[in-house]
C-alpha cells in the first residue's frame, strides 16, 4: 500500500494559551493550502487519518469532505509539542526563538524531548495503520513535520530526527511492501502550493 503523509497547513501563532495548551487553528492562507491538498492527493483514497491537533484536523477537513469520509483521529500522531502553552510557526522562530531555530537547523528536536520515545510512538502508530490496510490502496495521514520527519529518518537510518525541510502541506510518500520493507518514494512534494508557501524547515 501507499502511505501519503501530509504536513498540516499554516497555523496561527499562539503566545500563551488561556487553557494552558496551544492548539491553534489555521490562518486564512493555511485554509487555502489545505484545499490544495484535495487535488494533489486525488480521489483514489482508501482511508484518511489525522492527528487530533486542530491544525491537522483543519488540514484534513477539505479532503475528508471531498471523499465523503470522516478522518480517523490517532492520538499517537500528535506533535512532540502537543502540551506546550505557546505555538510559534517555524518560519518566525529565527526572530522569536533563535536557540530553538538553531536546533531545527541542526536537525534536532527541542531539548527535553525523548527522541527514541517520540519516534517509537509515531512509528508504532503508522505501522498499525499499515497493518489495517494490507491491500494496494492509498491511505492519507495528515500530521506534523516532527511526526513525518522522525518516521522518515527512522526508515532511512538517519541520525538527525529533523533531517528534511518540510513545507506546509508538503506531501511525502512511502510504499509499505508486504515483506516488511518501507520504501520512501518522495519527500516534501510542494507543486500544489508552490505559490502559497511561507518557506520553512524542520518541524512545528
Amino acid at each position: 500500500m501507499q502511505l501519503v503523509l501530509v504536513r498540516h497547513a499554516l497555523p496561527e501563532r499562539v503566545d500563551g494559551a488561556a487553557g494552558g495548551v496551544a492548539d491553534p487553528p489555521l490562518t486564512p492562507l493555511g485554509l487555502e493550502q489545505a484545499h490544495r491538498v484535495v487535488d494533489a492527493v486525488g480521489p483514489e483514497v482508501e482511508a484518511l487519518y489525522s492527528s487530533p491537533m486542530a491544525r491537522a484536523r483543519a488540514t484534513a477537513a477539505p479532503l475528508a469532505a471531498a471523499l465523503g469520509v470522516e478522518p480517523v483521529l490517532v492520538d499517537d500522531l500528535r506533535e512532540y509539542d502537543a502540551d506546550a502553552a505557546h505555538y510559534v510557526p517555524v518560519h518566525e522562530m529565527p526572530v522569536v526563538d533563535p536557540a530553538g531555530w538553531q536546533r531545527i537547523v541542526d536537525g534536532l528536536l527541542p531539548e527535553g524531548v525523548d527522541v527514541a520515545e517520540f519516534t517509537g510512538r509515531v512509528a508504532a502508530a503508522l505501522e498499525r495503520i499499515i497493518a489495517d490496510h494490507p491491500g494496494r490502496g492509498t491511505v492519507v495521514v495528515v500530521a506534523h513535520a516532527g511526526v513525518v520527519n522522525c518516521w522518515l529518518a527512522h526508515l532511512l537510518g538517519i541520525d538527525r530526527p529533523l533531517a528534511f525541510p518540510l513545507d506546509y502541506t508538503g506531501i511525502s510518500r512511502v510504499l509499505a511492501v508486504r515483506d516488511g520493507r518501507r520504501l520512501v518514494r518522495t519527500v516534501n512534494e510542494i507543486a500544489h502550493v508552490a505559490d502559497l508557501l511561507t518557506r520553512t524547515a524542520g518541524s512545528d
